[in-house]
């Protein structure tokens, strides 16, 4: 057996062992705890790593929620479209060079950015009950994706939520020139100083 036949007799099982079936195998507390501690453990190492982008994200989520919605429901299209091209070709001939990297890519995306929406879910509630601070919204957020891990259906309501809500955010925050919220760096100056 060559190396590269054996490669792709494995990896097509090793991807499918990680699939849906097995996520709904687990108890529904099983489902709830996972959520709740992957949520929790995202959102903790990307805030800490992304200590420019994500509160950016978050408070620009926070700030805006329709816009952020309706830019993410495409981006949310394209993302899951460009993960699945990916994991489709993981079993051709063209899935080492093509198909790898964008299921990796895609999947990372969709994760990091789904976990920063349910942090603004979480910050927008905590601000209800009288606390608007990043770390409250990462607790509460992971409070509310465990509990929507009760019931699969909530599961993707809500997770479906905190994707558009988080894509969309963090597509105008990487698209953003700073616009007109920076009086100093305008190269017109405004009508009224005219």
């Amino acid at each position: 057996m060559s190396g590269l036949s054996g490669l792709e007799s494995v990896t097509p099982v090793l991807v499918s062992d990680l699939g849906f079936e097995a996520y709904t195998a687990l108890s529904a507390l099983e489902r709830s705890g996972f959520q709740l501690v992957a949520t929790l453990a995202v959102a903790v190492v990307v805030l800490g790593l992304l200590q420019g982008y994500g509160p950016t994200t978050v408070s620009t989520a926070r700030r805006s929620p329709v816009i952020s919605v309706c830019v993410g429901l495409p981006s949310v299209l394209v993302v899951v479209g460009l993960t699945s091209v990916g994991y489709l070709l993981v079993g051709t001939s063209l899935g080492t060079f093509f198909g790898i990297p964008m299921a990796v890519f895609g999947a990372a995306v969709l994760v990091v950015l789904t976990v920063l929406g349910f942090v603004t879910i979480g910050r927008a509630i905590a601000a209800r009950l009288g606390r608007d601070r990043l770390w409250v919204g990462v607790v509460v957020g992971s409070a509310v994706a465990g509990l929507a891990g009760l019931s699969i259906p909530l599961t993707v309501a809500v997770a479906g939520m905190a994707g558009m809500l988080g894509l969309g955010a963090g597509a105008r925050v990487l698209v953003s020139t700073g616009g007109v919220s920076r009086p100093d760096e305008r190269t017109v100056p405004p009508a009224n100083k005219i």
